[in-house]
């Protein structure tokens, strides 16, 4: 199943691995086990025990109505082994608490009226981890941060934050001086497109690609075989800052435009005088304004130049994007594969994003059950 430099390193390894089908998939018994990871009986046996003995899974009696052939204790994760995760945004920052399976246990919502500065978010997230007295007795593997800007995968230093004014900020650093708890930091579009894959629409895909509009403007994620595409520096996904192909130049509204000030949420606002998502949602669905129809030509046509180019089994919508194209679905995805090439087209399904409000607090958990994943004896 796994290989390693050494007979422990193949152990780890393939603790890590057990660990990653009960974290994904839910509960398994070990027979399940045994044929997913190829090793035999003995050794998951053996595995297991291990990680119920670090608290990271426990084991319940089989399914009583079973009654052929031999019974295959249930492995299911740890209630109390938790990720912390956070988004600030350029109106609110967002804080919760999340366990095995993208399950979300806590979160809390601070609104704002300014930009917080990193110091402030790490003030505020510290002080809500802080606060919250049902965690006490958890088991808290670290923090997950999911920022709307360019972070270095490196040394996953913030480098540039447009909408949040941050640049070169080492928000990780902030957050652990603040908390003693490791801590990580990631894209949020990018982070989003790992939740949705994991967890949500775009699960069992291997190839797909994930579009958020939101209030930073619109960013996204691609996941290719399988892997999470970060690119050279891990700068990968910044869709909103291409120049977008428009046919007709009516539809354009800034000359020389980006994509996200082409397809933008604040022009829906004022379309339909609403001020939130819901609301927003909620006129398009009743009526495609002008201004809700040219944005859905330009984004049907960016759709099809990505799925030409990178050839994905689905394509993801989330935030406003999914409102843009609920509206009419059939409509719009006729209208994508109709700009695409035949074949690419064929293999092609487009789906609202599945995990709602908790996908950047679920991907940004990743970060941290990732690192667990890696090496589980090695956690805190």
């Amino acid at each position: 199943m796994a290989s390693g430099s050494n007979v422990e390193g193949v152990r780890r390894a393939n603790l890590g691995a057990i660990l990653r089908l009960v974290h994904h998939v839910g509960p398994l018994s070990r027979a399940r086990l045994t044929a997913d990871t190829g090793l035999n009986r003995s050794t998951i046996g053996g595995l297991v025990t291990t990680l119920v003995e670090h608290g990271f899974v426990r084991e319940q009696d089989p399914d009583p109505t079973r009654r052929v052939g031999r019974p295959s204790p249930t492995v299911v994760p740890a209630d109390d082994v938790v990720a912390i995760a956070a988004n600030p945004e350029v109106d609110a920052l967002e804080v919760g608490a999340v366990g095995f399976g993208g399950r979300v246990i806590s979160r809390s919502r601070i609104d704002t009226d300014h930009v917080l500065t990193p110091e402030e978010t790490a003030e505020h997230i510290a002080l809500t981890v802080a606060g919250w007295g049902h965690l006490r007795q958890a088991r808290i593997l670290g923090i997950g941060i999911a920022v709307p800007g360019l972070v270095r995968a490196s040394d996953r230093l913030v480098r540039n934050a447009p909408h949040l004014g941050w640049s070169d900020v080492d928000l990780a650093a902030l957050v652990a001086a603040r908390t003693d708890l490791a801590t990580e930091v990631g894209n949020d579009a990018s982070l989003a497109a790992i939740a949705e894959w994991v967890f949500g629409a775009a699960r069992g895909h291997s190839n797909a690609i994930y579009l958020n509009g939101g209030a930073s403007g619109i960013g996204g994620g691609a996941i290719l075989r399988g892997e999470s595409l970060g690119g050279a520096s891990g700068y990968a996904g910044e869709w909103g800052q291409n120049r977008p192909s428009i046919d007709d130049d009516a539809d354009r509204c800034v000359p020389g435009g980006t994509l996200e000030d082409e397809v933008n949420r604040r022009r829906l606002f004022e379309a339909y005088g609403v001020r939130d998502d819901a609301a927003l949602a909620a006129g398009i669905s009743r009526l495609l304004s002008a201004e809700a129809s040219r944005q859905r030509r330009i984004l049907a046509s960016t759709l099809a130049n990505a799925a030409n180019t990178m050839n994905p089994s689905r394509v993801v919508l989330g935030g406003f994007l999914a409102a843009l194209r609920e509206a009419d679905a059939r409509a719009f995805d006729e209208s994508v594969r109709a700009q695409m090439l035949g074949a690419p087209a064929e293999d092609l399904t487009i789906a609202p994003a599945a995990l709602g409000a908790d996908r950047l607090l679920i991907g940004a958990a990743e970060l941290v059950f990732e690192r667990l994943l890696a090496d589980p004896l090695g956690a805190p």
